[in-house]
C-alpha cells in the first residue's frame, strides 16, 4: 500500500497560506494608496478656490 506524502501536503498548505497573505496585503497597500490620491485629488480641487468660495468652520 502507499503511503501519503504528508511533508509535499504540508508544504502545500503553507504555500496556499503564504500566497493568501501576499494578496491580503496587496489588497490593503491598493486601498491605502487609492485613499492617499482621493485625498490629494480633494486638496488639490480645494487649492484653486478663492478664500471666500472655502468652507467656514463654526
Amino acid at each position: 500500500m502507499a503511503r501519503d506524502n504528508y511533508s509535499f501536503q504540508k508544504r502545500k498548505k503553507e504555500l496556499a497560506r503564504k500566497k493568501k497573505q501576499e494578496a491580503k496585503i496587496q489588497r490593503r497597500l491598493d486601498k491605502k494608496n487609492a485613499q492617499i490620491k482621493e485625498g490629494e485629488t480633494q486638496t488639490s480641487a480645494e487649492a484653486g478656490q478663492t478664500p471666500n468660495e472655502l468652507p467656514q468652520i463654526l
